[in-house]
């Protein structure tokens, strides 16, 4: 679907000028230290009279507050290797549009982490009666490594797509098997200058997980840009998450976003994701130790990149990137 539209109407987020230019000074707070200190002293008395009037409960609190901390590090459910598939239940699904829905499943234990790194992803299987051989696709969780209980997958449901339909087909308490994580590009805070981001669709999940862990990292001031195509404005992943990032990191982080359909009130340019397209918006190639990262349906990759061979093998860099002059060792393709 989306290799056909040629990918039209792109628009910066709150911005309708295409440029590699940032804002130089950051969102200033308006939080006023003074007050917000004197409220916390005012809060923390009341507190500790009330605590001091009744010991007892002073004790539990205490008690509670203490095992509410987690005590060292925390377990990791998937740990790669030899680990077997894992059966999670789901917790809950919540619809975000038409044919999408965030699914969250339980880990083994309430105060267990996923296991993945930046960036990797991780294996669902599940074989249908009629299967000779069970389904197996890679999702890339939309959760926060840190978070500990669960993991959560956007699922977008495909015609005729079986672990789509059969993730959007789970209820509360039905089980999926997992196996990870599975290793996809080693991120290090600052390991690039500035990075660029081609995203399609649901490909928009292992980059959200690479703009996450550098933005929630205050030592890593890597620069990042995102394309992100999609059919219609509905089918925007994510799109809360990436406007507060911009918001708050308008210095650093530019995000452009192209609809194959796009409404009448949509202030983005017309037209298609062509070369003079990402010539403005991405960072040159000539650019000192710069990066660009292209996830999305084959349509995307044949047009951007190229696909490539296997999940070991990267392929031949071709397409617009290509005729740009990026090379290969410049692009990365999840």
């Amino acid at each position: 679907m989306f290799a056909r539209s040629a990918f039209r109407a792109a628009q910066p987020l709150k911005r309708t000028a295409l440029s590699r230019t940032y804002a130089t000074e950051a969102p200033k707070q308006g939080t006023n230290p003074a007050v917000f200190a004197a409220a916390g002293l005012a809060i923390a008395g009341g507190g500790y009279y009330y605590l001091s009037a009744n010991p007892g409960t002073a004790q539990k609190a205490a008690e509670k507050a203490k095992a509410a901390i987690p005590s060292g590090p925390a377990k990791k459910a998937f740990t790669g290797g030899d680990q077997g598939f894992i059966s999670l239940p789901v917790e809950e699904v919540e619809i975000i549009n038409h044919n999408t829905k965030r699914v969250r499943f339980k880990l083994p234990e309430d105060d267990m982490v996923s296991g993945l790194d930046v960036a990797s992803a991780i294996l669902t299987k599940y074989k249908y009666e009629d299967q000779e051989k069970p389904t197996l696709r890679p999702y890339t969780p939309t959760s926060d490594e840190s978070e500990r209980g669960y993991i959560d997958l956007i699922v977008k449901k495909y015609p005729n797509g079986p672990m789509s339909t059969h993730i959007h087909d789970l209820t509360p308490g039905q089980r999926l098997d997992f196996k990870g994580p599975l290793p996809k590009y080693p991120w290090a805070a600052n390991k690039h200058n500035h990075i660029a981001l081609i995203a399609g669709g649901t490909g928009i999940t292992p980059m959200y997980q690479l703009i996450r862990a550098i933005f929630n990292n205050p030592e890593d001031k890597t620069k990042v840009t995102l394309v992100f195509g999609n059919l219609t404005e509905e089918d925007i992943l994510l799109k809360k998450e990436l406007a507060h990032l911009e918001n708050t990191y308008p210095q650093r982080f530019r995000a452009f976003y192209v609809l194959d359909n796009p409404p009448k009130e949509w202030a983005g340019n017309s037209g298609h994701i062509d070369k003079n397209l990402l010539k403005t918006v991405l960072p040159e190639p000539k650019e000192d130790n710069i990066k660009v990262f292209v996830c999305g349906p084959p349509g995307l990759y044949k047009a951007i990149s190229g696909g490539k061979k296997s999940p070991k093998d990267q392929g031949e860099l071709t397409g617009i990137l290509k005729e740009l002059g990026y090379t290969q060792e410049q692009v990365y393709k999840f």
